[in-house]
C-alpha cells in the first residue's frame, strides 16, 4: 500500500483514535506522522469493509497481513463469514442450538476460518449493529471497566503504630457485574498494572477490551475524544491481546456502572473490614479476598442468580485465554549513546553498550526486570542482562570500536597529556583509571570528569587527592570527587588521623 509503513502499536492506536471519530488530519497530528500515511490505511479500512472494533480484535500477524499484499484474504474471509449471520440469528432462535455448535459446523466447511472467540465476537457485533430494539446491552466478555476507590483503607506498621493508607483497585464485568477488589500502596503505573495482571489471572481470561477512567499510570494525555495511552500501558495491552478504551473526562455515563460497583463495595467490603486491624497488606488483601467471595455470590435483588452464576454461565467462556507467561511491565526511556560507545540508564544508575556507528544519535531504552533493549528508530540494536549495580558497565564486545580507532582525540594518550600537566600522580592516576578496564573507551568518561574538576579546584588540591586515591586498589572519578568535596586532599596524608575505605570508588571517612 502507499504512504509510510507503521508498526502495530501505531497501527492499534490510529485505528482507535478514528474509532473515536477524529479526524485523518487530527489523527496525524496526534502521532506525528504524515496526512497520506492516515488516507491510505483509512482507505485501506473501507476497501475491507470492516469497523475499527472489528480490526482492533484481530491478532498482530492477522492485521500485518489485512495491510499486506495478501490482505484481500482477510476481506473474503469476513465476507464468507458475513453472509453466514442471518442463518445464525435464525438457527440460534431454535431450541437447543448455541454459536458452539454452529461455529462447529461453519469451521468443519472453513478450516482456515475463524477461530471459536472472534467467529463469536464478529456474530455479536453484527447483531448488536441489527438490534432494531435499540437497547443497549453489555456484550459477554466484551469489556472490563476498571478504576480506583476515592476513599483509601488503611493497615498498621507493627514497629511504629503508624496507619499505613493505600488504594483501593476495582474491576467489573458490565455484563455478568462479576467484580474484583485488590489493595495497592499508591496509583502509579506500576501498581496499576500488577492490579491488572491479578485481575486477569483470577479472571482466567482476558476481556477484548479494558476501559479504565483517564488515569495517569493510562493515559499519557488526556482528552475528550482521543486520549494518548502511555507505551507502558500499551504494551500490556499487546501481551495481552486487548483493546485499551479510556473512559472521555467529564462522561460519568461512560464509567457509570464501575462508580456503582465502588458504591457497594463500600458497603459491602469496606465498612466491615474497617472493624478490624490489619498489620500487613497482605493481611488486608486476604481480608478483602474472602469479603469478594460473599459479594459475589450475593444475589441479585431480582432473584435471577448472582454475580458469580452469572459468569459462571453467560460470560466465563467468551473470555480470551490468558497468554502464556507472566507480563513483566515494561519501561520506557529516552537516552543518548555516549562516546564511550555506552548509554546510561538512571533507573539504575549504569551503562549498557550499543554498537559504536550510533554514537551521539538519541535511543529509546525498553526494559523490564530482567532485560534491557535499545532500540534506534524502532529497531533493536542492543539487548542485554539488566543490572541493578549503580555505576557499572554492561559491554558487549562487538559493540565497541577498536582501541587503535581514535574518534575525537579521545583515546589514552589523549587524556594522559591533558593530566600532565596538572602534575605526575594526575596523569598516573588517570592512566590507571583508563587501563583498568577491558575496552579503556569506558573510562574515558570518567578520566573526563576528573579533568574537568579544574573548574572547581585548583590544579594542586587534584594532584594531592590523584596521590592520595593511588594508594586505593580501584580508581574512578567518585574517589577523587569525594576526596576534594570532604578536604581529605588537604590533611596530611601519612598522619592518620583520617580513614578512608575505598568501595568500587567510593569513599567513607571523616575529615578532622
Amino acid at each position: 500500500m502507499a504512504g509510510q509503513r507503521i508498526d502495530i502499536m501505531d497501527l492499534r492506536s490510529l485505528i482507535l483514535f478514528k474509532q473515536k471519530g477524529l479526524s485523518n488530519r487530527k489523527v496525524a497530528e496526534l502521532m506525528g506522522i504524515n496526512r497520506k500515511t492516515v488516507d491510505s490505511y483509512v482507505g485501506r479500512f473501507k476497501e475491507l469493509s470492516l469497523g475499527y472494533s472489528e480490526l482492533l480484535l484481530l491478532e498482530n500477524s492477522d492485521l500485518e497481513d489485512v495491510f499486506s499484499k495478501n490482505g484481500q484474504t482477510e476481506k473474503q474471509r469476513y465476507e464468507q463469514l458475513s453472509g453466514m449471520f442471518s442463518f445464525i440469528q435464525q438457527e440460534l432462535r431454535k431450541p437447543g442450538c448455541t454459536l458452539q455448535i454452529l461455529w462447529r459446523g461453519y469451521i468443519g466447511k472453513n478450516p482456515d476460518g475463524y477461530k471459536y472467540s472472534q467467529f463469536t465476537w464478529h456474530y455479536r457485533q453484527w447483531s448488536r449493529r441489527n438490534n432494531v430494539s435499540g437497547k443497549l446491552e453489555h456484550l459477554a466478555g466484551e469489556k472490563l471497566f476498571v478504576d480506583f476507590c476515592g476513599k483509601k483503607l488503611h493497615y498498621v506498621d507493627r514497629s511504629t503504630g503508624e496507619q499505613i493508607a493505600v488504594e483501593v483497585f476495582v474491576a467489573v464485568l458490565p455484563c455478568s457485574q462479576y467484580t474484583y477488589v485488590r489493595a495497592v500502596p499508591s496509583q502509579k503505573r506500576e501498581d496499576f498494572i500488577s492490579c491488572l495482571v491479578y485481575c486477569l489471572g483470577w479472571l482466567g481470561g482476558v476481556p477484548y477490551a479494558i476501559v479504565p477512567d483517564n488515569l495517569k499510570s493510562a493515559v499519557s494525555k488526556g482528552s475528550k475524544y482521543a486520549p494518548v495511552l502511555n507505551k507502558t500501558f500499551a504494551d500490556f495491552g499487546l501481551f495481552y491481546g486487548c483493546s485499551l478504551d479510556p473512559t472521555r473526562p467529564y462522561r460519568p455515563q461512560d464509567k457509570a456502572l464501575v462508580e456503582r460497583a465502588v458504591t457497594l463495595v463500600y458497603q459491602r467490603i469496606f465498612y466491615p473490614i474497617q472493624q478490624h486491624t490489619f498489620f500487613s497488606l497482605a493481611q488486608l488483601n486476604d481480608a478483602i479476598a474472602d469479603r469478594l467471595v460473599e459479594y459475589n455470590d450475593y444475589l441479585f435483588s431480582h432473584g435471577n442468580g448472582s454475580r458469580r452464576s452469572h459468569f459462571i454461565d453467560t460470560e466465563k467462556a467468551f473470555l480470551q485465554p490468558l497468554p502464556q507467561g507472566i507480563y513483566s511491565i515494561r519501561n520506557y526511556k529516552r537516552g543518548t549513546v555516549q562516546k564511550t560507545s555506552h548509554v546510561y540508564m538512571s533507573e539504575d544508575k549504569n551503562y549498557y553498550s550499543c554498537p559504536y556507528r550510533f554514537i551521539g544519535l538519541s535511543v529509546e531504552i525498553q526494559y523490564n526486570q530482567d532485560t534491557v533493549e535499545i532500540f534506534y528508530r524502532n529497531e533493536r540494536i542492543a539487548f542485554h542482562k539488566r543490572s541493578y549495580k549503580a555505576g557499572t558497565y554492561t559491554t558487549v564486545g562487538e559493540h565497541m570500536p577498536s582501541s587503535h580507532q581514535y574518534y575525537n582525540n579521545w583515546n589514552p594518550e589523549h587524556f594522559e597529556k591533558r593530566a600532565e600537566k596538572i602534575g605526575p600522580d594526575t596523569k598516573n592516576y588517570i592512566s590507571r583509571l583508563i587501563g583498568q578496564y577491558d575496552y579503556p573507551e569506558i573510562g574515558y568518561k570518567q578520566a573526563q570528569g576528573i579533568l574537568g574538576l579544574t573548574k572547581s579546584y585548583t590544579p594542586e588540591r587534584i594532584e594531592n587527592a590523584c596521590k592520595r586515591a593511588l594508594g586505593f586498589e580501584k580508581s574512578s572519578y567518585h574517589t577523587i570527587e569525594k576526596i576534594l568535596k570532604n578536604k581529605m586532599d588537604i590533611t596530611d596524608l601519612f598522619s592518620g588521623q583520617d580513614h578512608v575505605t575505598p568501595d568500587h570508588g567510593n569513599i567513607r571517612g571523616s575529615y578532622k
